[in-house]
């Protein structure tokens, strides 16, 4: 019976997947493209910033757990052509691995957005970014219902409307975004921002067009997130952060903190410490460290929700790794418009 339970929540919790939800990471403040492609160029301490994440998702409980990669870069140009302003560019590319079918996603976009300075304690920007995703499906590892015989899975199928028309489908895909900063002080830098995706609604589907209700239409997405920086005193930056998704019926909220602490005078090495939560979902534990503008972030999902009687409260791992630059001598860096050590 425990079986049979595990089995029909996690079919529902991946059908809820499937239908409403878009990739995502716990460690969203570390996706900035991701979440918003306003974010393009967004970098209130650095230039330019690369970077690296991935995910794994419940490897405790499925042979062929949810795994997810990503890769992003992004810079500010045009600083010294545009008065109190300058453009964004960045791209990124998603991979995403699911499923005994194993379904692959695979996206890639670029992205565009504008930055200006409104007087010297706050920042508006918009950006948009365009992209082209694929989704294949292995076919041949996927099973029916006209293969059940009653007593097991034959690889029969009876009824021929059950077979997918295409495992293999692309479409382009559009977002765009705001944001705002706010910082009155050096010690102080609050930042907002809203996203829609799926703008242009593209079509997802393996089914052939002529197949009614079968032919489906990504629902857009909004993301809102509110975010802080601020320094309470020389060896301790604190980063609270919330983030909220709507798409179709689903709905993600998380919100927490986390805190670099200075190990350095100079702030060249950096210990990250903090904890978030998703409502109703997981706990969501975050360390990591920051050597020399290089920061690698671990963070590992603990489930609370009713799932966790089945993985033991195993949830999901990410690594990130980023780096932050500026493109004038180290010596004398552009000045910053958040905290810094």
């Amino acid at each position: 019976m425990k079986g049979i339970l595990f089995i029909l929540i996690f079919t529902l919790s991946t059908a809820c997947s499937i239908q409403a939800q878009d990739l995502h990471f716990s460690q969203f403040f570390n996706a900035p493209l991701t979440t918003n492609p306003a974010n393009t160029g967004f970098i209130p301490d650095a230039d330019y910033r690369i970077g690296v994440h991935y995910r794994n998702q419940w490897s405790s409980i499925l042979a062929a757990p949810y795994k997810t990669v990503s890769a992003f870069g992004d810079a500010q140009v045009l600083r010294s052509k545009i008065e109190n302003g300058w453009l964004g560019l960045g791209a990124y590319i998603l991979s995403d691995v699911a499923g005994s079918g194993t379904l692959r996603s695979t996206q890639v976009y670029g992205s565009l957005a504008y930055h200006q300075m409104l007087g010297s304690g706050s920042l508006v920007t918009a950006g948009f970014n365009l992209g082209w995703a694929n989704k294949q499906i292995d076919a041949s590892k996927l099973t029916f219902p006209d293969q059940f015989n009653g007593t097991f899975f034959d690889n029969t199928i009876q009824n021929n409307d059950d077979i997918l028309s295409k495992t293999n489908i692309s479409y382009f895909d559009m977002q765009v975004g705001v944001n705002y900063a706010y910082f009155p002080t050096t010690d102080v830098y609050i930042n907002i921002g809203y996203s829609i995706q799926h703008v242009n609604s593209p079509k997802e589907s393996f089914y052939t067009d002529n197949t009614g209700d079968r032919d489906s239409k990504i629902p857009i997405r909004h993301i809102a997130f509110v975010s802080a920086i601020l320094k309470p005193n020389e060896k301790v930056i604190i980063s609270p952060n919330a983030y909220f998704s709507t798409q179709a019926n689903a709905t993600e909220l998380m919100f927490g903190l986390h805190a670099n602490y200075n190990l350095e005078d100079a702030g060249n090495k950096q210990l990250i410490i903090g904890t978030y939560y998703r409502w109703g979902d997981a706990a969501i534990a975050v360390a990591g460290i920051e050597i020399n503008h290089i920061r690698f972030t671990f963070s590992y999902d603990i489930t609370t929700s009713a799932l966790g009687q089945f993985n033991n409260s195993q949830g999901a791992s990410e690594f990130n790794l980023l780096k932050k630059g500026y493109y004038t001598d180290n010596n004398t860096p552009r000045q910053a418009l958040c905290p810094q050590f």
